[in-house]
């Protein structure tokens, strides 16, 4: 059975800017699908580039952000439990009714947006009760286990397919309502479906395993205090960027056929593992990146609030009840109002921080955790 070390948990900058980086992320891919609005209609202003804006950010940040989010997730879990361990306490009940919170802040979410991620991280993060307790060999075995994709080889090996029909059948109902519904009609819709919807696209894409892989990474991270500058933790983080480079430039050119259902997820890993070993190297090398990155600091400080208000806000410009943008804005500008929603929650999350330790949605479920 694992056992705190009694080492103290400080405040880890560095996660708070990949926090930031993976929600503004989040909000640029968002808007590049127009907030899950894949319209038939011809759509008013595009640009040549569109294609080409769109293959970028589908390269550097679908399904990226949400892992390093994910990631991340794991990192709070251990230290939350960590530093309870060290006071002689358990933290497994706390942390099953914070995930009953957090449960609770994705059917708000989801009555906005269909794509919410809260409910299905708080069923993924009660899997980390059991697993907190299993030594590190274990834990370390699992995440290999999980991290070879098992569901998608198996089908890539045995030829069994799995049917998406009921998947599609949702999406095509719910993208009807956000080009001509009302906003009552896909509230009442999302939080009938959204949990479905978003556990039957995980198993589409492959993010069944991968998220619980890094939900356990970010907390044996945690356990080997890789994200603090100690020790040769820095020629680790050089070492896992200039290998998962090799890599992903390797795989850019295979072709993955009849395995891409299973390659791509991996592939996908990997880029990840790069944009966080870069972002972490680039931390404690370079003043000046850290400098830079500290803005997106004060952006992952609030990153449940921003995670939500970017649902309010998006669906408000781009559903049929808002300003229908899905049918005026091509890729490239609706990449535009994305970093336009990023600068703008950006300058409330600086304001907000001048008077307050935490974002409003975090100091609420601070306070409701340990109620």
């Amino acid at each position: 059975m694992y056992k705190t070390r009694n080492l103290p948990n400080t405040r880890i900058d560095v996660a708070d800017a990949l926090r930031g980086i993976a929600v503004a992320g989040i909000i640029l891919y968002h808007s590049v699908e127009h907030f899950d609005i894949f319209t038939q209609e011809p759509i008013v202003h595009t640009l040549p580039c569109d294609r080409m804006v769109a293959d970028v950010l589908a390269w550097l940040v679908s399904g990226k952000m949400y892992g390093i989010f994910a990631m991340l997730f794991g990192l709070s879990f251990f230290i939350m439990n960590d530093n309870r361990q060290q006071k002689g306490h358990s933290f497994a009940g706390r942390f099953a009714w914070r995930m009953c919170l957090l449960f609770m802040f994705g059917i708000v979410n989801v009555a906005f947006y269909d794509g919410d991620i809260l409910m299905l991280y708080a069923c993924y993060g009660l899997l980390l009760i059991p697993v907190s307790y299993l030594p590190s060999k274990w834990v370390w075995c699992i995440i290999a286990l999980l991290a070879i994709q098992p569901v998608e080889l198996f089908c890539w090996l045995t030829g069994t397919g799995i049917d998406h029909t009921r998947l599609f059948e949702i999406y095509n109902r719910t993208i009807a309502l956000h080009e001509h519904g009302t906003f009552w009609e896909n509230a009442v819709n999302n939080v009938r479906y959204g949990f479905e919807l978003n556990l039957r696209f995980n198993v589409f894409s492959g993010r069944l395993t991968q998220l619980l892989c890094l939900f356990i990474l970010g907390m044996q991270l945690g356990r080997q205090r890789l994200f603090y500058n100690e020790g040769r933790n820095l020629q680790i983080w050089h070492y896992l960027l200039v290998s998962s480079g090799i890599v992903v430039i390797a795989l850019s050119f295979v072709d993955f056929g009849a395995s891409e259902s299973w390659l791509k997820p991996v592939y996908n890993l990997i880029i990840l593992l790069m944009i966080v070993s870069a972002t972490v190297s680039a931390w404690y090398a370079f003043e000046g990146v850290r400098c830079v990155l500290r803005h997106l600091c004060i952006f992952g400080r609030m990153s449940l609030t921003n995670y939500l208000l970017q649902s309010v806000i998006g669906s408000f410009i781009f559903c049929g009840y808002g300003l229908a943008c899905y049918r005026l804005l091509g890729i490239t500008y609706a990449v535009m109002a994305g970093c336009g929603m990023v600068i703008v929650q950006y300058l409330f999350a600086r304001y907000w921080f001048r008077n307050h330790p935490r974002g409003p949605l975090e100091g609420l479920w601070r306070e409701l955790t340990w109620i």
